[in-house]
């Protein structure tokens, strides 16, 4: 892993520790043991803020729940749970779009760059909104 994912993995699962109780997985975090691999499957070794994702990944395994079909999830996070807005959103989402995606959760301070997003784009591909990285995971599982 390169370091930017490296970091965004750790700031979202140390999140993770921080509000397990709130977030009712206190006892499934204690006793479970977790092992993570990424690979660049495309080789290109650019750097991947990816804490949103991976907070979700790891709240649906906790949960034991699956995360929405056809759903990308885009933005990083702070070690405080603040969401990172991406710097573009129409590259990600037309290649979700190529994929089969038809949902993305965005990081609300991206809110205003849809005006950016091509209409066939917007089409495809529903925006949901969050706030932190709570409220990513519980729209994601659809709870």
């Amino acid at each position: 892993m390169d370091g930017t994912m490296k970091e965004a993995l750790n700031r979202a699962f140390s999140y993770l520790q921080g509000h397990k109780v709130e977030l009712g997985i206190g006892t499934v975090l204690e006793t479970t043991d977790f092992h993570v691999e990424a690979i660049d499957l495309l080789g290109s070794r650019l750097g991947c803020d990816s804490g949103a994702a991976f907070f979700v990944a790891l709240y649906s395994a906790m949960k034991k729940t699956p995360v929405l079909p056809a759903l990308l999830v885009l933005g990083d996070m702070t070690i405080q749970g603040n969401p990172k807005p991406i710097r573009s959103l129409v590259e990600p989402l037309r290649l979700a779009m190529d994929n089969g995606a038809r949902r993305a959760l965005v990081p609300i301070e991206n809110k205003r760059h849809f005006l950016e997003v091509p209409g066939d784009i917007m089409e495809h591909v529903d925006p949901i909104f969050y706030r932190d990285p709570a409220t990513a995971a519980q729209k994601a599982l659809g709870l």
